[in-house]
């Protein structure tokens, strides 16, 4: 089972599968699943205040 971990700019908020940080954070499954898209990077990378955003590593394939 994968685990993932969420971070807002340098701060761990939480880790867990998919739908643990989803009910820790209060938001649905498919928004952690989104933040770990190529297309949310490219998203941050055209931000100028990229540094204090949610970004989501898998743990564990």
């Amino acid at each position: 089972m994968k685990e993932y971990a969420v971070y807002k700019g340098d701060e761990l908020l939480v880790i867990g599968t998919v739908d643990e940080c989803a009910e820790k954070l209060g938001v649905q499954r498919n928004t952690i699943l989104f933040y770990t898209y190529p297309t949310y990077q490219r998203r941050l990378k055209k931000r100028k205040a990229s540094n204090n955003v949610r970004n989501v590593v898998v743990l564990n394939n």
